[in-house]
Protein backbone atom coordinates (compact mmCIF):
# COMPACT_ATOMS: atom_id res chain seq x y z
CA UNK A 1 0.00 0.00 0.00
CA UNK A 2 1.19 3.24 -0.93
CA UNK A 3 -0.20 6.99 -1.03
CA UNK A 4 -0.15 8.50 -4.37
CA UNK A 5 -0.92 12.13 -4.10
CA UNK A 6 -2.68 14.34 -2.25
CA UNK A 7 -5.99 15.08 -4.74
CA UNK A 8 -7.82 17.89 -2.28
CA UNK A 9 -7.75 19.97 0.76
CA UNK A 10 -11.10 21.38 2.54
CA UNK A 11 -11.01 24.49 3.97
CA UNK A 12 -14.24 25.16 6.27
CA UNK A 13 -16.72 28.67 6.94
CA UNK A 14 -19.56 29.82 8.97
CA UNK A 15 -22.35 31.37 6.91
CA UNK A 16 -21.77 34.85 8.00
CA UNK A 17 -18.70 34.51 6.00
CA UNK A 18 -19.51 33.04 3.17
CA UNK A 19 -19.98 35.94 0.37
CA UNK A 20 -15.80 36.96 1.97
CA UNK A 21 -14.49 33.23 1.71
CA UNK A 22 -15.63 32.76 -2.13
CA UNK A 23 -14.39 36.35 -2.72
CA UNK A 24 -11.09 35.35 -0.93
CA UNK A 25 -10.44 32.85 -3.05
CA UNK A 26 -11.56 33.66 -6.79
CA UNK A 27 -10.72 37.39 -6.49
CA UNK A 28 -8.29 37.81 -4.11
CA UNK A 29 -6.33 34.84 -4.20
CA UNK A 30 -7.34 34.10 -8.17
CA UNK A 31 -7.55 30.67 -7.76
CA UNK A 32 -9.61 29.00 -10.58
CA UNK A 33 -13.18 27.27 -9.84
CA UNK A 34 -14.26 24.00 -11.33
CA UNK A 35 -17.38 22.56 -11.49
CA UNK A 36 -18.69 20.09 -8.83
CA UNK A 37 -20.20 16.94 -10.01
CA UNK A 38 -23.96 16.89 -9.88
CA UNK A 39 -24.36 15.17 -6.56
CA UNK A 40 -23.01 18.26 -4.82
CA UNK A 41 -23.25 21.06 -6.74
CA UNK A 42 -25.98 22.26 -4.69
CA UNK A 43 -24.12 22.45 -1.65
CA UNK A 44 -22.69 25.32 -0.29
CA UNK A 45 -18.91 26.98 -1.28
CA UNK A 46 -17.02 26.10 -4.33
CA UNK A 47 -14.09 24.52 -5.48
CA UNK A 48 -11.07 25.37 -7.03
CA UNK A 49 -8.19 24.39 -9.16
CA UNK A 50 -4.53 24.54 -7.77
CA UNK A 51 -2.37 23.04 -9.92
CA UNK A 52 -3.40 19.27 -9.87
CA UNK A 53 -5.09 19.36 -6.67
CA UNK A 54 -8.75 20.72 -5.69
CA UNK A 55 -9.47 23.10 -2.81
CA UNK A 56 -12.83 22.60 -2.07
CA UNK A 57 -14.44 25.47 0.42
CA UNK A 58 -17.28 24.53 2.36
CA UNK A 59 -19.99 25.80 5.03
CA UNK A 60 -19.96 24.06 8.08
CA UNK A 61 -22.10 24.56 10.87
CA UNK A 62 -20.27 25.90 13.93
CA UNK A 63 -16.71 26.14 12.63
CA UNK A 64 -14.33 27.12 14.46
CA UNK A 65 -11.31 27.61 12.46
CA UNK A 66 -9.64 31.10 14.21
CA UNK A 67 -7.29 29.38 17.13
CA UNK A 68 -6.21 26.12 15.04
CA UNK A 69 -2.33 26.15 13.91
CA UNK A 70 -4.02 23.12 11.61
CA UNK A 71 -2.99 24.97 7.54
CA UNK A 72 -2.28 24.05 3.89
CA UNK A 73 0.61 25.47 2.38
CA UNK A 74 0.35 28.20 -1.19
CA UNK A 75 4.08 28.12 -2.79
CA UNK A 76 4.68 31.34 -4.94
CA UNK A 77 7.60 32.34 -6.75
CA UNK A 78 7.89 35.77 -5.17
CA UNK A 79 7.06 36.13 -1.94
CA UNK A 80 7.29 39.84 -1.48
CA UNK A 81 5.20 40.49 -4.71
CA UNK A 82 2.68 38.33 -3.29
CA UNK A 83 2.71 39.55 0.33
CA UNK A 84 2.13 43.18 -1.56
CA UNK A 85 -0.69 41.70 -3.35
CA UNK A 86 -2.07 40.32 -0.04
CA UNK A 87 -1.88 43.70 1.79
CA UNK A 88 -3.37 45.47 -1.16
CA UNK A 89 -6.56 44.32 -0.09
CA UNK A 90 -6.24 44.58 3.83
CA UNK A 91 -5.11 40.65 4.03
CA UNK A 92 -3.26 40.46 7.43
CA UNK A 93 0.23 39.23 7.16
CA UNK A 94 1.59 36.95 10.06
CA UNK A 95 5.13 36.45 10.52
CA UNK A 96 7.07 33.49 10.54
CA UNK A 97 7.66 32.80 14.39
CA UNK A 98 9.78 29.34 13.11
CA UNK A 99 11.88 30.03 10.07
CA UNK A 100 12.98 26.41 7.95
CA UNK A 101 16.30 26.61 6.45
CA UNK A 102 15.43 26.88 2.38
CA UNK A 103 12.37 28.96 2.49
CA UNK A 104 11.10 32.04 3.69
CA UNK A 105 7.33 32.27 4.73
CA UNK A 106 4.43 33.59 6.36
CA UNK A 107 0.49 33.20 7.24
CA UNK A 108 -2.43 34.28 6.70
CA UNK A 109 -6.12 33.87 7.64
CA UNK A 110 -8.85 33.41 5.29
CA UNK A 111 -12.16 35.30 6.13
CA UNK A 112 -13.17 31.90 7.66
CA UNK A 113 -10.64 31.42 9.83
CA UNK A 114 -8.66 28.36 8.21
CA UNK A 115 -4.52 29.21 8.48
CA UNK A 116 -2.88 29.33 5.29
CA UNK A 117 0.96 29.10 4.81
CA UNK A 118 2.26 31.57 1.90
CA UNK A 119 6.04 30.20 0.99
CA UNK A 120 8.53 30.76 -1.74
CA UNK A 121 11.12 27.92 -1.89
CA UNK A 122 14.82 28.60 -1.71
CA UNK A 123 15.91 25.50 -1.89
CA UNK A 124 14.46 22.11 -1.87
CA UNK A 125 15.68 22.00 1.96
CA UNK A 126 12.00 23.19 3.09
CA UNK A 127 9.30 21.32 4.70
CA UNK A 128 6.53 21.84 7.08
Amino acid sequence: MALKAVHHIQATYSLEVEDAMLSFYSRILGLTEIPRPDAVKNDSGAWYQVGNIELHVSREKNANNQLSRRHFCFQVDDLNTFENHLKEYGVEIIPDQRPLPGCVRFFIRDPGGNRIEIAEFVKSLCSN
